[in-house]
């Protein structure tokens, strides 16, 4: 499948959905609503997000406790870069909280905050589809680093790309050769 065609697809089943996510989240009538579901990875129809079904409820509610006594801190940020790198280090250190848990969680809060990603974050399956486009030990990518395809796309929606067409992006690479 080309770049394009991923691309039509994401737009026509996956967009609409994470679009419902993220106004689930910007919807909340408090910052402190907004946290709690967020830590505790509750989504639209309140049952626990598929990316976080792992972790067990003592580590949710260990993360939620932290980012509610931070919520001071979190409102007082200025951008989602900000937002990112408050959430890491204050769950860094929480025993099965992982790379994944904290863009998910700061893109839930950062929605509700009006701070969206600017660049496209990479964890474990985003890195695998952004290998597959070239990009090797990188963190984050620049929206203007990515293929002319990417730029009409918001950058949540490049990495939720790479993450969810990550096996597609491998073979469309393999083709190539």
């Amino acid at each position: 499948m080309d770049t394009r065609s991923i691309i039509r697809v994401y737009k026509k089943i996956n967009l609409p959905k994470a679009l419902v996510e993220l106004d689930h989240y910007r919807n909340f009538s408090t910052l402190d609503c907004c946290i709690h579901n967020a830590a505790l990875a509750i989504n639209h129809k309140g049952k626990r997000h598929s990316h976080q079904k792992r972790l067990s409820k003592k580590t949710l509610s260990i993360a939620r406790d932290i980012l509610v006594d931070n919520k001071n801190s979190i409102k007082e940020i200025k951008s989602f870069d900000q937002l990112f790198v408050l959430i890491d280090n204050l769950l860094k250190p929480v025993k099965g909280i992982g790379e994944l848990y904290i863009y998910d969680t700061s893109l839930r809060i950062g929605s509700y905050l009006d701070h969206l990603p600017e660049k496209v974050y990479l964890h474990s399956g985003t890195r695998i589809g952004a290998r597959s486009l070239g990009y090797k030990n990188k963190y984050i990518i620049e929206m203007n680093e990515l293929p002319k395809e990417f730029h009409q796309l918001e950058p949540f929606e490049v990495e939720d790309i790479l993450c969810i067409f990550e096996d597609k992006l491998r073979t469309r690479d393999k083709n190539k050769d």
